[in-house]
């Protein structure tokens, strides 16, 4: 898996890699973490159309699933005693 690019912002990471003719996107908040692959097929002019993908709307819709994410963590980690 090769690391293709790497886009700042400010409420998780975004690493895109390339691995067997497919584009990785990977998206990291704390101890979550969202990956989702495309075909490198599916996307025209390569990384820039990965990009392109990444807009606002689809930002603001991995952002809401971290949070869904983490209050179901948190309940599971909270019927247990540690």
């Amino acid at each position: 898996m090769r690391t293709v690019a790497e886009l700042p912002h400010p409420d998780c990471k975004i690493t895109i890699f390339s691995m067997n003719q497919k584009f990785i996107i990977k998206f990291e908040q704390g101890v979550l973490e969202q990956t989702y692959k495309i075909s490198e097929l599916d996307i025209s002019d390569g990384v820039n159309g990965v990009f392109q993908l990444i807009d606002e709307e689809f930002i603001t819709h991995i952002l809401s699933v971290f949070k869904s994410m983490n209050q179901g963590f948190i309940k599971a980690y909270n019927r247990h005693e540690y």
